[in-house]
């Protein structure tokens, strides 16, 4: 008969000190946190937010809702079992939805900037972007026809006419009875023309040696108007080149500090309308992109600044269906920019939606995704 020492025997305390490790455990492993976060995801039906944004947000009709943010929100959802509602809301009302606690989620092409984590929570970035000018490329001849019935330009020949006219007139009236040499036709009216071009020379090209008038008060004005005919001349000179660059102002377009001469339009409450707000560059503001390429198509505005992704889909998809066919996108770029779904601040879904956010972005079907939606034919 084997005997077992007292000493050998667990003792009642280790044994209840064991049980009680095993309990704690347990407790850890169904009430953490994060356990109670994907219990309570898996039970309440989110409500989500979003807005049209192509490609990253299509809606072709109502409750039907497509493109790279719903591609991967999809996935998400099913990854993690997610019942939810979708609502279409402006981008303002969005975000101010998400951060009092009416939404739960906010899906789109939506810019994770400072000044909205102050009051709200994103993932990771899914897509990297930057903000890029669009313009409307002008053909030689509408360039020319846009230069000649510039009202500006107009105006300016209107005044050097007038001017011409006033010179002219007062040399004729002082020099036309005494002064062969400047007044040489033989009928009135010509001889008034060739008071006209005198006039003209003088304020085009300035004054005239002053012994070439006969009469003491022509020599005495040609003097006088000697510094005034210099300093007009230099003037009209600038107005002019400011009127041909105004002309061609659509190719001279190169980055955002060219845009301070021109009727620049951006999408309201955007990252593109606060970059031109910072800058203080003033723009007009439109309810959607497309509303926006609308109105740079019809000579409303010289350009746009929006993120560079959307524009180069937006007028590709158009120009395959004839549209738009005058507008591109300048490859200068600037301000970077990252997507991501909005949170509501010490959201208990991020950490869930983050993880499988990257797993899915390392997916073919996501480059596969990417390939079909920006290579437009």
């Amino acid at each position: 008969m084997t005997i077992i020492s007292p000493s050998s025997q667990p003792s009642f305390s280790s044994l209840y000190a064991l049980l009680l490790m095993v309990a704690l455990s347990l407790l850890v492993l169904f009430y953490s946190p994060n356990s109670q976060a994907q219990a309570g995801i898996n039970t309440k039906t989110l409500q989500v937010g979003t807005y049209s944004c192509p490609p990253f947000v299509i809606i072709d009709e109502p409750n039907n809702y497509q493109g790279l943010t719903f591609l991967l929100w999809n996935n998400i959802a099913t990854k993690l079992n997610l019942k939810y509602t979708v609502q279409v809301l402006p981008l303002k009302d969005l975000l101010a939805a998400v951060a009092s606690g009416k939404l739960d989620i906010g899906l789109s092409c939506i810019s994770i900037t400072p000044e909205r984590e102050e009051i709200l929570d994103f993932s990771h970035s899914f897509y990297e972007t930057n903000l890029a000018i669009a313009i409307k490329q002008q053909s030689h001849w509408e360039t020319f026809i846009s230069i000649i019935f510039n009202k500006r330009l107009l105006n300016i020949l209107l005044v050097i006419s007038i001017a011409a006219a006033t010179v002219g007139g007062i040399y004729y009236l002082l020099e036309h009875r005494v002064n062969d040499k400047l007044y040489s036709m033989q009928s009135r009216s010509a001889r008034l023309v060739e008071g006209f071009i005198l006039g003209l020379l003088f304020i085009t090209k300035g004054p005239f040696n002053y012994y070439e008038f006969k009469t003491l008060a022509g020599r005495v004005i040609t003097v006088l108007l000697a510094v005034f005919t210099t300093l007009f001349i230099a003037s009209i000179t600038a107005v002019l080149a400011s009127s041909f660059t105004l002309g061609l102002i659509n190719s001279d377009i190169k980055s955002p500090n060219d845009l301070d001469n021109v009727i620049t339009g951006a999408k309201q409450s955007s990252t593109s309308s606060n970059f031109l707000t910072n800058h203080s560059i003033t723009h007009k503001t439109y309810p959607t992109v497309a509303a926006m390429l609308i109105a740079l198509d019809n000579g409303e505005i010289n350009a746009v600044v929006d993120d560079d992704a959307i524009l180069r889909y937006q007028i590709k998809k158009a120009k395959s269906r004839g549209d738009f066919q005058q507008l591109q996108v300048l490859p200068y770029q600037f301000e970077k920019q990252n997507y991501g779904i909005v949170l509501g601040e010490n959201s208990p879904y991020d950490e869930e939606i983050n993880r499988e956010l990257l797993q899915f972005r390392k997916s073919n079907q996501w480059k596969k995704a990417l390939t079909e939606y920006f290579k437009i034919k």
